[in-house]
């Protein structure tokens, strides 16, 4: 058996794409298929696609859409060492490449120049528009733009995010408050595209400019944070869900606005997601919020630099009374890696 499949860059993450009819229709044959195509379980993954990580270990399935919409997006995180599927959350990092897909496999047209295709993130229905280069009618993968975490240059993608308030939890800030406190520790829960829990570095006993494998010895004091986070957003018992992630903050050092951590959901992330950052950024800019004063906002209208472990990256939030979100942007790269098809595990 093989299965057309297309492996992209999206980001700073990397994930087997599929046009959704190239797929079982039953969601448990799905998510089987997907395991065997990914080599879970596995702590290496190596009988199959997986990288043996999670920003490696992901999947876009997309389809046909109609009216305001071109095409939907289904994002699944496969496990690496348990054999599970998620559908909680979305990847703002592989819809990067969820347009150009569209145009490769047919399921869009090309639209001159520069192509913007309007883009359901099924996992938390709300809109995301890409936009990326297509000269001559093709998608052009090249070009100068550099994003942290990812090594060399490729052509522009900019995503516009509308209506991801509160598009997992229901609300902006899940619990009704700016801030909570949780075993003595002051956090704000917030979902703006991600389900969040936001924590000053300091409060963990960390600095917060800790490389990405150093804050391994945090995982059991992150669970039960986001254990009973998860209790008070509204999603119940998160132990075997990726979300809410958890990011720790602390004063930038780099020019930026915020230093993070973040961790998915336990292992620390070599850099942040991209609606994790969205959902900070949002976080922070909130009075009160945990870590807001070591935010260093930049003058309205301009990117807000969030610092990571791999570089920074800059997000766009807009904010109206309420709180309530306006819009979220974002400047991402993607590319294709390969087009063909993959053989999975027997």
């Amino acid at each position: 058996m093989s299965v057309r499949c297309m492996l992209m860059r999206g980001g700073t993450s990397k994930g087997a794409y599929f046009v959704a009819s190239d797929l079982p229709a039953d969601p448990a044959e799905r998510d089987d298929l997907l395991l065997r195509i990914m080599g879970t379980p596995d702590p290496r993954q190596l009988d199959g696609l997986g990288g043996a990580q999670p920003v490696t270990s992901k999947v876009a399935i997309v389809s046909p859409a109609e009216g305001d919409r071109d095409v939907d997006y289904l994002f699944l995180q496969v496990g690496i060492e348990d054999a599970t599927v998620s559908d909680r959350q979305t990847c703002g990092n592989l819809l990067a490449g969820v347009g150009q897909f569209a145009v490769e496999r047919g399921l869009v047209p090309a639209r001159g120049d520069r192509t913007s295709v309007r883009v359901r993130m099924v996992n938390t229905d709300s809109i995301a528009v890409a936009t990326f280069a297509t000269p001559g009618g093709r998608v052009d993968y090249q070009g100068t733009t550099a994003i942290s975490g990812v090594p060399g240059t490729a052509a522009p993608v900019e995503l516009e995010f509308t209506g991801t308030e509160g598009s997992v939890c229901g609300s902006l800030l899940p619990t009704g408050n700016v801030v909570d406190e949780i075993g003595g520790i002051p956090v704000t829960c917030v979902d703006n595209g991600m389900p969040v829990v936001v924590a000053r570095a300091a409060d963990f006993g960390i600095t917060g400019y800790e490389a990405a494998d150093e804050l391994t010895v945090l995982a059991d004091r992150i669970q039960e944070l986001r254990l009973e986070a998860g209790k008070l957003m509204g999603l119940g018992d998160v132990s075997g869900a990726s979300v809410p992630k958890t990011t720790l903050v602390a004063a930038p050092r780099d020019g930026g606005a915020i230093c993070t951590r973040t961790f998915i959901p336990l292992r620390p992330h070599p850099s942040i997601g991209v609606l994790g950052a969205v959902s900070v950024v949002t976080a922070l800019m909130l009075d009160g919020a945990a870590g807001h004063e070591l935010f260093a906002a930049p003058p309205p209208g301009s990117p807000v630099g969030v610092e990571h472990p791999s570089g920074t990256l800059e997000v766009g939030v807009e904010l109206a009374p309420g709180p309530r979100v306006v819009r979220s942007t974002v400047l991402r790269t993607a590319r294709k890696l390969f087009d063909g098809t993959v053989f999975p595990r027997p």
